[in-house]
């Protein structure tokens, strides 16, 4: 199998049909732009199957994604996107960098309403605007820009909704889209990796910053949300 790219934590391999190609998730976890850099035996895994979860409940909700099914433990069969470089957050509750760089909310401060904000994907992941994704023609249009932020916000209610049932916030999360047949298409993945999540009782941490600030036991926090979801991990 050719490997098409490698990146911090998932492999994408080529297979026979052009239009298909293997995600396969690494047990490498990093923060602060790889400042941090450890491997967590089995997190590729419980990734791989709470992402293929997540999507497929998108999918009956009726968000297009490029998700085909679960390949093995830690591989998935994706439709392969023309990849937008660009990572799309909805903000729910003021958090990590957010907070830091407005100043003007305090960390757990509930947001009145979702807060949209569009980062380039290199090396920093910098923050750009509406006006320097269509100079440098990240996205086509303005249409196309309310297109994503629509899609953006609909996924975010579904995800709050599915979340707030099995008693946690979510805080924010992080999207990636592409493009196939002219169509914007939900890519990459949706795991403990991309969102930031809290339990409503105590606001216990399920998400990468267990790990980004020293909080305790990252995979054990992964594996309390695949079982909070009803997902099995062998």
């Amino acid at each position: 199998m050719k490997i098409i790219c490698e990146g911090k934590v998932k492999i994408i391999i080529a297979t026979d049909d052009p239009y298909v190609i293997i995600q396969r998730f690494k047990d490498d976890v990093t923060a602060f732009n790889k400042q941090k850099h450890d491997i967590v035996q089995g997190k590729g895994i419980i990734c791989n199957h709470i992402s293929a979860f997540i999507m497929e409940k998108l999918e009956e909700k009726g968000i297009n994604t490029h998700f085909i099914r679960l390949k093995g433990e830690r591989e998935q069969l994706v439709k392969k996107l023309e990849m937008i470089p660009l990572e799309v957050v909805v903000r729910n509750i003021a958090a990590g960098s957010f907070c830091k760089r407005i100043g003007l909310l305090k960390r757990g401060e509930k947001l009145r309403y979702p807060i949209i904000e569009f980062t380039y994907k290199n090396a920093t992941d910098p923050l750009v605007s509406e006006s320097e994704i269509l100079y440098f023609n990240w996205l086509s249009s303005t249409q196309e820009i309310e297109e994503i932020k629509s899609i953006a916000l609909k996924i975010n209610k579904l995800l709050i909704d599915l979340f707030l049932s099995v008693g946690t916030n979510l805080v924010d999360l992080k999207l990636e889209f592409g493009r196939l047949n002219n169509n914007l298409i939900l890519g990459d993945e949706i795991s403990p990796d991309t969102w930031r999540l809290w339990t409503t009782d105590s606001n216990k941490i399920l998400d990468k910053d267990t790990y980004r600030l020293d909080l305790g036991d990252l995979k054990s926090a992964y594996l309390e949300v695949a079982s909070k979801l009803g997902i099995k991990i062998d």
